[in-house]
């Protein structure tokens, strides 16, 4: 007992660690400057870090004509508005915006099937009976970064006095109805012109004078297709290598902004010339003895001569090559019992890509880094919306192309109704392009003005 009170008193004296009241006070003196020093410090390097724009976010409108429960619920969003203040950080500089995941969005698209009148009725899957609606409450999130919504009157006041063209085929008029949409939902468009067949046309936006057009162009080259209304082949097409399709080339003049893409045509049976010349083919079977050259080398013909034209130095027009488009037929193809019946998206490491597909973005995407090497091409840019569509099993129309597909059915059977699995339903996840669109061709011109 008498060792434990001394060990106890010894721990008493030797277990203050302050001494004296002479160091307690020196030491406690040296512990506020310490803490102050720290905090002068800390206020420092936070006064001098630069504010991210994503903090700048506002509460998007309730859209269009959705119900109130998913209305009340807005995801919120970066304006436009605030890339131009603050263009170097815009989404496009920050990381790869072409890469990421789809995620919920319960604010749902910008307008619907019913608010907008331009939307082509292959396209309109809701009106033509497809039962389910969640393909509508997703948006495309890049891995890294956020990416701002499209906020059609910025849009459209950014436009003013401008002309917009899309050219190529069928996927090109889908991108630019879903625009159409959009914009519409701000001010209604006036149909100024259309060919023929109605594949080529123009729309004006009268309070902007703003222009927006899309030009039928398939393979983007001279070309002479022999097609029934119904897209069926009766004699081969003859495909002018190194000839571009006029139909564009003559009022390229005119175009301030182009997106310009090519894609499945090229997969058609189709004899090649070069230089009034017949050099090859591609899926002619043999045909008069012509050389089997394939779909690859048109493709590429017809890039390396689409960029060499767009990149010249004396043509203002800013331009997004857009790369190819995955479609997802399964068990078949579109003409044999091929259909798509999905209603979720795929996870980034989900999806899988054809063949041909994969070829065709290769040889778009070495192209284009060909025409970046040659220092030409400063007013071209690379739209590369393949891996987000690849994502998208669940926002084609498939059956739903036509309206109520399986009336008289008893059992819903897809492989008996021809399916659309390439295009995109209106709205759907083809709109979630124009916010790629934006963010690519305008936030890089800002960046070039500052």
């Amino acid at each position: 007992m008498d060792r434990l009170r001394s060990l106890s008193k010894s721990m008493k004296i030797e277990g203050n660690p302050f001494g004296s009241s002479h160091q307690r006070n020196q030491i406690f003196l040296k512990f506020v400057a310490f803490f102050l020093l720290v905090g002068l410090t800390y206020r420092l390097i936070v006064t001098d870090s630069t504010d991210s724009p994503i903090a700048q976010v506002r509460t998007s409108p309730d859209p269009p004509g959705l119900t109130a429960s998913v209305a009340q619920a807005p995801a919120p969003v970066v304006s436009p508005v605030n890339i131009t203040t603050a263009a170097p950080q815009n989404a496009s500089t920050k990381c790869d915006i072409f890469t990421g995941n789809w995620v919920p969005d319960p604010s749902g698209p910008l307008y619907t099937n019913t608010s907008c009148r331009h939307i082509q009725e292959h396209q309109n899957c809701l009106k033509n009976g497809r039962p389910d609606s969640n393909y509508l409450l997703w948006r495309w999130k890049p891995r890294d970064c956020d990416l701002p919504r499209f906020d059609p009157q910025h849009f459209l006041d950014t436009m003013r006095n401008k002309w917009w063209a899309f050219i190529g085929d069928s996927i090109s008029r889908n991108h630019v109805q879903s625009l159409l949409c959009i914009l519409s939902q701000v001010e209604e468009v006036e149909e100024i012109y259309h060919d023929k067949e109605y594949r080529s046309k123009i729309w004006r936006f009268p309070s902007h004078n703003f222009t927006l057009s899309v030009v039928w162009s398939p393979f983007l080259l001279k070309a002479d297709v022999f097609e029934n209304s119904e897209g069926v082949s009766f004699s081969d097409i003859q495909l002018h290598l190194d000839t571009l399709d006029p139909k564009w080339t003559d009022q390229y003049v005119n175009f301030d902004y182009v997106v310009i893409s090519g894609g499945k045509w090229f997969l058609k049976t189709s004899i090649f010339h070069e230089n009034h010349t017949v050099t090859g083919c591609h899926y002619c079977q043999g045909k008069n003895n012509l050389t089997e050259l394939g779909y690859g080398y048109s493709y590429r013909k017809a890039l390396r001569l689409v960029l060499d034209f767009v990149a010249d130095p004396n043509r203002k027009a800013q331009v997004l090559l857009r790369t190819t488009t995955p479609d997802h037929f399964e068990n078949g193809e579109w003409n044999s019992g091929g259909f798509c019946n999905r209603t979720m998206p795929f996870k980034e490491s989900e999806g899988e890509m054809k063949s041909e597909d994969e070829f065709m973005r290769d040889i778009e995407l070495e192209e284009f880094r060909k025409t970046q090497e040659k220092e030409e091409g400063s007013n071209i840019a690379l739209l590369d919306t393949t891996s987000m569509s690849l994502l998208r099993p669940d926002g084609h129309p498939g059956p739903y192309r036509y309206p109520n597909p399986f009336s008289g059915m008893k059992i819903k059977d897809p492989v008996r109704v021809q399916n659309d699995c390439l295009h995109w339903c209106l709205p759907g996840p083809i709109d979630s392009w124009n916010d790629l669109m934006v963010e690519v061709m305008l936030n890089r011109e800002i960046e070039k003005e500052n």
